[in-house]
């Protein structure tokens, strides 16, 4: 079940989450008044195999789905650790579960930081942390 994780609560839920609300409630939070910046990420299923898209492989049949899973543990901690990074004050991640097609939505990740540096860098560093340890991806080509 694709889980949410906002600070220190975690939640599971099925709903795909809102980019406006969720700006909304950062801009409400205790640490608003802190955040110059909020960047988000969204992660999509997309139709190019990533061998191809990163190692330019060749020959590749497209992509149609993907198999896509998570630690939540692990992901609790990132989260937490990302609340630790220099000027970060907001976080919150919403990471999608089971078989999606293209253009279904995998992740969604939002960072609150002091100054543009801290959130832009904050961003890369989490989401490449949950891309490259905390998520299991098996593409599905087309046939």
């Amino acid at each position: 079940m694709p889980i949410m994780v906002c600070g220190t609560e975690c939640m599971t839920t099925t709903e795909e989450p809102s980019i406006d609300a969720w700006l909304a409630e950062a801009k409400a939070s205790e640490n608003a008044g802190e955040c110059g910046m909020f960047l988000t990420h969204n992660g999509v299923v997309r139709c190019t195999a990533k061998a191809q898209v990163r190692e330019g492989a060749e020959g590749l049949a497209p992509v149609e789905a993907v198999k896509f899973s998570y630690d939540a543990e692990g992901l609790k901690a990132a989260v937490a650790e990302a609340l630790t990074w220099d000027g970060v004050y907001y976080v919150r991640v919403w990471l999608n579960e089971g078989t999606m097609e293209v253009g279904d939505s995998l992740m969604y990740v939002l960072i609150g930081a002091d100054i543009r540096p801290h959130c832009i860098d904050a961003l890369q560093d989490l989401v490449g942390k949950i891309k490259n340890e905390l998520v299991t991806e098996e593409e599905v080509y087309a046939a």
